[in-house]
């Protein structure tokens, strides 16, 4: 049998997976709490026990689009040893998950607005740009790029890249069932010059 704290996990779960579409689809303004718990056969009541709002909705849909953002990064970073080419996959991985149309609407279109520009930086922080903090980092302690606060420099890189996913989303895609999502040439030649202005970070060789 399933135990209350399992039905509710369920329905949590369910809420979230429901709302997600339903925020990339539509686009936070235009969705419905109460629709939300309707495609999943709950209640009205059910939606605003897990999430209190839909903003609380959508502010766990956020995090958790994040946290899936973020795992890619690690994951693509940890298939090297070499920090640079550490740096470089977990960019690449970043671009490629964060530039998907769902994604896109959802963390970088309208999380900014709904959430405020500040609560959104901190999620960001907490997320993507701790590993490309972290990344910087460790390419300094290796001798790799020249000391310096890593602060400013992370908030920068972070902004080139949110502004490079939100032009990818948007760029032609090759299939026509799925516009905006972009192709390893539009992908490729974006991380290029990325890769072309983090060069501009390391020190000379000597």
């Amino acid at each position: 049998m399933t135990s209350r704290a399992e039905q509710r996990a369920a329905t949590r779960r369910a809420l979230l997976t429901e709302g997600r579409r339903r925020f990339a689809r539509d686009g936070f303004h235009e969705v419905v709490l109460a629709e939300v718990a309707q495609g999943i056969g709950a209640t009205k009541g059910a939606a605003y026990h897990h999430f209190g709002s839909k903003a609380g909705l959508f502010r766990a849909v956020v995090e958790e689009a994040q946290r899936e953002v973020a795992d890619r990064v690690a994951r693509a970073a940890g298939e090297h040893d070499d920090p640079w080419e550490q740096l470089l996959a977990g960019c690449r991985a970043f671009l490629a998950a964060s530039s998907d149309p769902e994604l896109r609407r959802i963390m970088l279109v309208d999380a900014p607005t709904v959430l405020g520009w500040n609560e959104w930086r901190t999620m960001d922080e907490s997320s993507s740009a701790r590993h490309l903090a972290e990344a910087l980092e460790s390419l300094i302690a290796a001798g790799v790029i020249e000391p310096q606060p890593t602060g400013p420099l992370t908030r920068l890189l972070s902004g080139a890249m949110n502004e490079a996913a939100l032009w990818l989303a948007q760029a032609p895609g090759p299939d026509p069932v799925t516009p905006g999502r972009p192709d390893g040439s539009t992908l490729d030649a974006t991380m290029a010059a990325l890769t072309r202005l983090l060069d501009g970070l390391r020190r000379p060789s000597r």
